[in-house]
């Protein structure tokens, strides 16, 4: 039998879901125009060519970073690009759609998913040849996914988990495939503490590790940097805040109490401090759960090109 304080749990995370997601993606140009033929050289300029140092490094290329995932990533979307944008002058673009799984992302489900076919996860990738690919997914655990076929985690755990392997597995191999001979990395995001069951999302998340360990990608532990050093899976409403918190105005919610908000008071799942909206959207406000994480997946991102 479920107690009250359960049902009004469960409630709030189920209409976070549904109601929380994704806003219009914000994408960059798909190329950049062919940039124009530089003019002769003057012989000064070739003068100090010659005479440069021969070990000066090459400066590297910018990452072109794509970024799918749920409603989660919805939220994250627009910090995340302002961030890989200032640390790392990436090129961003976000296509993430509120209620996803793996499986929406894939080819050959357009009939029956929430992403339509243009913004399958192998059809951006064609078109945009992304260095990186960053998945972001809570792990749907909800019946109106369509490409789940109804299977939910809390009715059927072993054909849940099987679906969800499969599809990461697919997913990799149609993002591979995609880029070809400039395949992209992937970049599997680890989700933070689920407050109503915290196993599936420590089984999500070792999924995801088994997935990129096979298939040579990267995973960024964004959860981590929203859990609490006790315990990685304990889920908190509050945690201490960090010397980035302290030093940014805005970001430590409660100095005096020497700790700051990660969620809304009715939205246990999100990590935008704004109220869920019936339009999925960006989190239009300072909200730093959402920075914690995308300055994990940022890091990763950065350490990756190093």
């Amino acid at each position: 039998m479920r107690k009250p304080w359960m049902v009004g749990v469960a409630g709030a995370v189920l209409s976070a879901l549904l109601l929380g997601g994704c806003g219009d993606p914000q994408s960059t140009p798909d190329e950049a125009p062919p940039a124009p033929s530089a003019p002769d050289t003057s012989p000064t300029t070739r003068q100090r060519a010659a005479t440069a140092p021969p070990d000066t490094p090459a400066a590297k290329p910018v990452p072109k970073v794509l970024y799918l995932g749920d409603s989660i990533a919805t939220e994250n979307q627009k910090v995340l690009g302002e961030l890989l944008k200032d640390e790392l002058d990436a090129r961003y673009t976000a296509v993430p759609y509120s209620g996803t799984t793996p499986c929406d992302y894939l080819e050959g489900t357009a009939d029956r998913s929430l992403v339509p076919a243009a913004d399958k996860a192998a059809a951006l990738v064609r078109r945009l040849r992304p260095d990186y690919v960053v998945l972001q997914f809570w792990g749907n655990a909800w019946d109106y996914t369509p490409c789940m076929d109804g299977v939910t985690y809390g009715e059927d755990r072993a054909e849940y988990f099987s679906r969800y392997t499969a599809a990461a597995e697919r997913l990799t191999d149609q993002i591979a495939g995609a880029g070809g001979t400039r395949r992209p990395t992937i970049v599997w995001v680890l989700q933070g503490p689920d407050p109503m069951t915290p196993d599936r999302v420590r089984r999500v998340n070792a999924l995801y590790e088994k997935q990129a360990g096979a298939s040579g990608d990267l995973v960024a532990d964004a959860g981590k940097a929203v859990s609490p050093a006790s315990g990685r899976y304990t889920w908190a409403q509050y945690l201490p805040c960090t010397p980035y918190e302290r030093a940014h105005g805005g970001y430590c919610t409660q100095p005096e109490r020497g700790r700051t908000a990660l969620h809304h008071d009715q939205d246990l799942l999100h990590f935008c401090l704004a109220p869920t909206t019936s339009k999925p959207r960006p989190c239009p406000v300072r909200s730093p759960g959402v920075t914690r994480m995308a300055r994990e997946i940022t890091r990763t991102i950065a350490e990756a090109r190093s």
